[in-house]
């Protein structure tokens, strides 16, 4: 969630740690922080600012020189928003430098005991601990020193750390919390996502947790915690900087949003085999003989990505005749699940780095289980903790509501349905039936783009409301759940999701005409249940909004969508609602990419 951006080489340090924070903004912060030096200069200048990186940069001096330096974007875990909250935090002789994302466990009572000994807080955060027991330290080398304070740490980190006795050097360790190293000519780049390395560097060593690493301007090792060296090779990223401009739209949602069309096209191609109405998907490892003893499939996500995995585990039914469910990963990770050896388990994570999801692929793996990744970044954590899976290749998304990685994690479901399926019963003649109708997508999609403007008019009619219902059934219910998230990520407007069947159960009680009801209604075997269940609304006298594949009677307004395979209709029924949820945003004037209180990668609890 929070960002690290830091650099050593020859080059002017401050405009380059600057520049890396503000491609780190859309992770969400609420203050801003710079530290540098260099082997010309003595001792490390700091300047912290609440608010935005600008807020920051305006407070920088003209003369903040220095060819060495870690900075910071900070979202409040503990102490409020402030200047003296803000990272870098330094220690008493203001020697030590870190920036840390992630949560120390035991920090109040590490605090304690420093504060017995004598030691002065500044702020009320966590990490300040660190930069204490650092400087404590009786290790003659910074290395030593960093490893000596993580010994006695519980919690999650990704840290970065500077020493004015050291400015030959950046040391940094990583453990549940992303750590990236950025490997440049002469020159040593490190940050917590790979936004921020794009523009200097494609080069990239990803650290494992319980790694740490020495950066110098002309050379990086890598190591464990516990001394032993490490064996890091460099891989190249596919992103490039132009992947993170706003490419003249006005918002990146807006511009991700209408990338979808693209993006389904990437996550396409070269994985369809004509030949055998099937898909290549060699990343999986998984031989034929190995997916037909699946008795059972489990995905696992959070937020958009258990949606997503809701939409998959119906596509890998319908398609594989396989059981399969979705859960949050959150909870699974806490209830002491029973791991089934016959079960595939598919974590889901558009960063590759969501703490929770990764918790339960650790602990899943310390079981036996078997564990496909389906991610959206090459060489995260996730991707390489997996026994293998699926990239989306969605490109980067910047907005921290998600859109064209949802709309691509459930197509690469749809691949690994029809992969299964087709080593399972599936016919060819039902192989080719999907596989066409994978191939209309993209199409399908810049067709329901093109009704932006009238879904804007529609947006200015909901603005207005103070809460809506989404409903849907069985296919439909999880476009509606995922609709009512986006709504209320990015609107702030309340919406909640309820399958249409459960109406009777309870939610009628709140139909009135102040409560607006977003319909999802696909022209399936389920036709004549939805339609049902819009009289039932209008004859409450509620407002209703349908998505469907032809004009609804009973509602006032339809959001009319191209049809396509029924398995497939939930991938093309979410998306005029994501541009629903924008345009009530943009009409109430929020902050679209940054929506208050949220974080583009959750790395922490």
């Amino acid at each position: 969630m929070c960002g690290i951006v830091g650099y050593i080489g020859k080059r002017d340090v401050a405009p380059l740690l600057l520049e890396g924070l503000q491609r780190l903004e859309y992770r969400g912060y609420d203050s801003a922080g710079i530290v540098v030096t260099s082997p010309k200069t003595a001792g490390l200048k700091m300047v912290k600012a609440k608010g935005r990186v600008r807020d920051l940069e305006a407070k920088v001096p003209a003369r903040f020189k220095g060819t060495t330096g870690i900075a910071h974007t900070r979202w409040a875990t503990h102490g409020a928003p402030s200047d003296v909250n803000a990272h870098p935090h330094l220690d008493a002789e203001g020697k030590v430098a870190v920036v840390h994302n992630g949560i120390i466990d035991n920090a109040s009572d590490l605090r304690r005991k420093l504060e017995a000994d004598g030691v002065e807080f500044l702020s009320e955060t966590d990490t300040e601990v660190l930069t204490h027991l650092i400087a404590r330290s009786q290790a003659v080398k910074l290395e030593d020193k960093v490893r000596d304070t993580l010994r006695v740490i519980e919690g999650t980190y990704g840290i970065a750390v500077m020493h004015a006795d050291f400015p030959d050097r950046i040391v940094v360790a990583r453990n549940g919390s992303p750590v990236v190293l950025g490997i440049g000519e002469k020159e040593m780049f490190v940050a917590s996502d790979i936004a921020a390395l794009v523009a200097h560097t494609r080069q990239i060593v990803t650290l494992d947790d319980g790694e740490m690493a020495t950066l110098k301007a002309d050379d990086f090792r890598t190591y464990t915690t516990e001394g032993t060296r490490t064996t890091a090779e460099p891989t190249t990223v596919e992103w490039e900087a132009a992947s993170y401009d706003m490419g003249g739209h006005d918002t990146y949602m807006h511009k991700e949003v209408f990338e979808q069309a693209d993006a389904v096209d990437r996550c396409l191609r070269g994985r369809i085999d004509d030949r055998f109405s099937t898909v290549h998907l060699g990343g999986l490892n998984l031989d034929a003989r190995e997916a037909r003893k699946i008795r059972r499939v489990k995905i696992l996500g959070c937020g958009t990505s258990y949606h997503a995995g809701m939409i998959g585990a119906q596509m890998i039914e319908e398609l594989a005749r396989i059981p399969a469910d979705a859960e949050p990963a959150s909870e699974f990770r806490y209830r002491n699940a029973v791991v089934d050896p016959d079960t595939l388990y598919i974590a889901v994570s558009q960063s590759g780095e969501t703490y929770d999801v990764l918790a339960a692929v650790q602990e899943l793996k310390r079981k036996g289980a078997r564990v496909l990744g389906v991610v959206n970044v090459v060489g995260s954590a996730i991707a390489r903790e997996a026994d293998g899976g699926i990239y989306v290749h969605a490109g980067p998304e910047v907005c921290v509501v998600s859109t064209k990685c949802f709309t691509n994690t459930t197509v690469a479901f749809a691949l690994l349905a029809l992969h299964l399926g087709r080593t399972r019963d599936l016919s060819v003649r039902d192989g080719k039936r999907i596989i066409d109708g994978l191939r209309r997508l993209p199409a399908q999609i810049s067709e329901i783009l093109a009704q932006e403007g009238e879904i804007e008019k529609l947006a200015a009619e909901y603005a207005e409301a103070r809460s809506m219902l989404f409903i849907g059934r069985v296919r439909g219910y999880p476009v509606a759940r995922e609709a009512s998230l986006k709504l209320k990520e990015v609107s702030y407007i309340h919406a909640e999701a309820y399958p249409a069947s459960e109406l009777k159960h309870g939610p009628l009680a709140l139909i009135e005409p102040a409560l607006p009801t977003v319909a999802i209604v696909p022209d399936d075997d389920l036709l004549e249940k939805n339609r049902a269940a819009l009289e039932e609304i209008k004859a409450r006298s509620g407002k209703i909004l349908a998505v469907a594949h032809q004009e609804q009677e009973k509602a006032d307004r339809t959001i009319v969508v191209p049809k396509n395979e029924d398995e497939l209709d939930p991938i093309l029924m979410g998306i005029p609602l994501q541009l629903l949820a924008y345009h009530t945003a943009l009409a109430l004037g929020r902050d679209i990419d940054k929506p208050r209180n949220l974080a583009k990668s959750v790395t922490v609890e």
